[in-house]
């Protein structure tokens, strides 16, 4: 066994996690998912680390040590000018360092042994790894230099020289002074791995837990064609995947999201002319590949049951949980996919769970552009369009930096920034890790922000408001709002909540609930679909040559255009479900009115026209009716593949609308037909409580339904027999009304009696504490509320169980 203490070259198999003094943590961790995975079945490549110790016998054998010293002596971190000249200096040094002969013996020796495993000349991934990076407290993302191609001796020796010279970059500098690292306590260690043919197939970054939120219990996954560097570094909007890990554990199949990236261009191989060249260049992809997933399901599953492996290992081997952040490649040659790097994540890690802050918009602005958001947050200042890092000298503190893309160049500004916008790159991307870092909001991916915010002058980026992300003009004001969890009373009537938006789920979660009491399909429909169901089965027989392009082009890749339906609906409510496991996430099969229904693409061809469809034709009676029932039975299948395929069987389904019991059995039967049957895996039905025959015949109800959650909207309108919607009739409509009170104490009586769930899910107890307190009083079992008034209901409801005597 070498003596790792004057070793020039360690194997990854001779290295582990305790060894980043001696390899830095990038190395360190190769080697230890190389040795304890890797017979776990997670495939990694082979390579060697070029040790710490080897770059600081560089700089004693080359007697540069000193220069650099005072080459960075008195350096003002602030002074962007002044860093420039001094970094440029130091990487010159090294640069023009001769290699000790014994040191390039090692080197060239350790590729030698590659050549014997996979070949005369093979091509190697050349990484920097220093040895204070992917710690929990400071990652050194990107500090450093990696080259990618490398193949042959002079190729290496020269790959290896510029890593040893990144650990100088002024990126890599200024963050060291951030961070309190002495520059000269830190050595760079240097991973030679045998690369993977992803110039040929497709690579990008996963991390085992939610980006965004600090969600544990999924695996993120972004993807796009060629090596990762354009991932990495934000050059491409890729693919991005979700798979929920606890069902994943069960043997289910849960690819609970999939959203296709544009990934405009791929990074590949190139032949340089001479040592010192680029090995690899960027090309375009093709406009049809551009329009398809990179990966399948299954080598989706794949991975994210790898990236539980790695956080298994590294959490069992921690004591503690310990979400992790990873580079993954498949090979266009072989069709295998690998883990070439991992590495601790440090943002979530960092978080006080405890505290929430809830950032709130409290005025308008236009909208001028969007993307995906990351941060959720919300500031405003000064636009900076800069789209080359030779020009930060002109940025000011508190400046919105809007750029093609970043890379740790822009590092030292970013720091400066109070939001970033960037036209390329996805939630994994180098501006949207580093702005998370930072705690400031960042939009990536809006493909023309730099042109279109080129003669802006002060503008508000929103983050807070789930997936994408707002660029409102001017200076719109906005509240931050600071939230203690700690202090939340435990009620016992249940406090869950309605969710409509399948990207806030994650958040929402944090919140202390138990379960959603509904979640809306309306929103998933008009937000991921667009299409109306019967326009997506009639597709063949469409005569509206305009409106067949549409839905063709909308769904690329489904030769079964209601597939299209079935998917993006059931991953819109496993998101939901997978957020809030394994409480009750109770869903509403759609409750769109014709109108609304017309309003969806090809609707018009479908929908009649009502005087009223507020009391028209919505609800229960479509389901089961000879114009819709073929529709309906998308719904069915959506909703059976997010509990049979994904394994959410905490996903509970409601009828709404529904008006006699005749009507409920009819729709009962149709969901059975199509593979719902009431009990089957745990499967509950419940139906809305909004119709006065509902509450008249309860008792009739309670003996085809598992439950009740009343509507207290609908029960309102048609309790005083007014249409909600209409402004004249609008002061004399009140949930809190006599009238309505009486209904609602009276079906919580009687399902109370029968042994049924009842809850709310309507808007009252959202809007008035007062009618909370009188279901409490009543004794439902739920009150369902708008994620934002949780909080201070909890309270009340705790208060008030206080007064009746139920907490002792």
């Amino acid at each position: 066994m070498a003596d790792k203490d004057i070793a020039f070259t360690l194997w990854f198999d001779q290295v582990g996690i305790d060894d980043i003094k001696y390899v830095g943590g990038k190395n360190a961790s190769l080697g230890e998912m190389y040795k304890n995975l890797s017979p776990k079945g997670v495939s990694i490549p082979n390579g060697f680390c070029v040790t710490a110790y080897s770059y600081h016998y560089l700089l004693e054998k080359a007697g540069i040590k000193d220069e650099i010293k005072k080459a960075l002596e008195g350096l003002d971190k602030e002074d962007v000018r002044g860093l420039r000249p001094r970094g440029k200096k130091v990487r010159e040094l090294i640069l023009n360092a001769q290699f000790p002969p014994e040191l390039e013996k090692a080197i060239k020796e350790g590729y030698y042994h590659m050549q014997l495993q996979y070949g005369k000349n093979c091509d190697v991934a050349v990484r920097s790894s220093a040895t204070a990076e992917d710690l929990p407290d400071a990652s050194f993302a990107g500090q450093q230099e990696t080259y990618l191609n490398i193949k042959g001796d002079d190729q290496l020796m020269d790959a290896c020289k510029k890593c040893f010279a990144s650990l100088f970059t002024d990126r890599a500098i200024h963050y060291r002074i951030d961070k309190g690292f002495d520059h000269f306590s830190i050595g760079l260690s240097i991973g030679v791995q045998k690369m993977v043919r992803s110039d040929l197939a497709c690579s990008g970054v996963m991390f085992s837990l939610d980006t965004e939120s600090g969600f544990r219990d999924v695996v993120f996954i972004t993807g796009a064609y060629g090596l990762g560097e354009n991932v990495v570094q934000g050059a491409v909007n890729p693919d991005e995947y979700y798979v929920f890990k606890p069902t994943l554990k069960k043997g289910f199949k849960p690819v609970i999201s999939k959203t296709v990236g544009e990934k405009k261009i791929k990074m590949i191989y190139t032949k340089p002319k001479k040592t010192g060249d680029s090995t690899t260049k960027n090309v375009n992809v093709a406009s049809a590949d551009m329009k398809n997933f990179v990966l399948t399901d299954n080598e989706v599953l794949t991975l994210a049951q790898w990236a539980v492996d790695i956080e298994d290992y590294y959490s069992f081997k921690a004591g503690y949980p310990k979400p992790m952040d990873m580079e993954w490649a498949k090979d266009g040659v072989t069709g295998k996919l690998f883990i070439v790097q991992a590495r601790p994540e440090t943002i979530h890690a960092r978080k006080d769970k405890k505290k929430m802050q809830k950032y709130h918009l409290k005025g308008t602005g236009k909208t001028i552009i969007t993307g995906r958001s990351v941060g959720e947050k919300i500031a405003n200042g000064e636009v900076q369009v800069i789209k080359d890092a030779h020009d930060i000298g002109k940025f000011k503190k508190g400046d919105i930096l809007v750029t093609e893309m970043t890379d740790p160049d822009w590092e030292p500004i970013m720091k400066l920034s109070s939001a970033i916008v960037t036209d390329r790159g996805g939630r994994t991307c180098h501006a949207a890790i580093i702005s998370r870092e930072l705690g400031i909001p960042c939009i990536v991916g809006t493909n023309n922000g730099t042109k279109v915010l080129e003669n802006v002058e002060t503008v508000t980026v929103d983050c807070s408001e789930g997936d994408e992300g707002m660029v409102y003009e001017g200076k719109v004001p906005f509240e931050i709002e600071e939230i203690d969890l700690s202090n939340m009373p435990k009620t016992k009537t249940k406090i869950m909540m309605n969710v409509g938006t399948p990207s806030q789920a994650f958040d929402f979660s944090f919140i202390p609930n138990s379960g959603v009491g509904l979640a809306r399909e309306e929103f998933i429909i008009n937000s991921h679909i667009k299409i109306h169901p019967k326009a997506l089965i009639d597709f063949d027989k469409l005569k509206d040559k305009k409106l067949k392009k549409t839905i063709s082009d909308m769904t690329h890749g489904y030769e079964n255009k209601t597939q299209f339906f079935v998917d993006k609906l059931a991953e819109g409510v496993a998101m939901i479900a997978a957020g809030f496991y394994p409480n009750d996430v109770i869903v509403r099969f759609s409750d769109f009115k014709t109108n609304e229904y017309r309003n969806l693409i090809g609707g018009k061809y479908y929908e009649p026209q009502e005087d009223n469809p507020m009391i028209g034709w919505r609800g229960a009676s479509r389901y089961y009716s000879d114009q819709f029932k073929d529709a309906f039975a998308l719904e069915c299948k959506a909703m059976l593949k997010a509990r049979n395929e994904f394994g959410l069987h905490n996903l509970k389904l409601m009828i709404p609308m529904c008006r006699t019991i005749t009507e409920g059995k009819k729709v009962l039967a149709e969901m059975e037909k199509n593979g719902l049957k009431r009990g089957e895996n745990g499967l509950e039905v419940y139906v809305m409580c909004e119709v006065p025959s509902n509450v008249i015949l309860a008792d009739q109800f309670c003996d085809i339904f598992d439950g009740f959650s009343i509507g207290s909207n609908d029960l309102t309108q048609l309790t005083l027999g007014l249409d909600r919607d209409s402004q004249l009739v609008a002061a004399i409509y009140d949930e809190r009304n006599d009238a309505v009170k009486k209904l609602i104490a009276q079906v919580i009586k009687v399902a109370k009696s029968r042994g049924k769930k009842i809850g709310i899910c309507g808007q009252a107890p959202s809007d008035y504490v007062e009618f909370a307190e009188f279901l409490v009083e009543e004794g439902i079992d739920s009150i369902s509320l708008n994620p934002d008034t949780v909080l201070k209901t909890t309270q009340k409801v705790y208060e008030k169980e206080k007064s009746l005597g139920l907490h002792g």
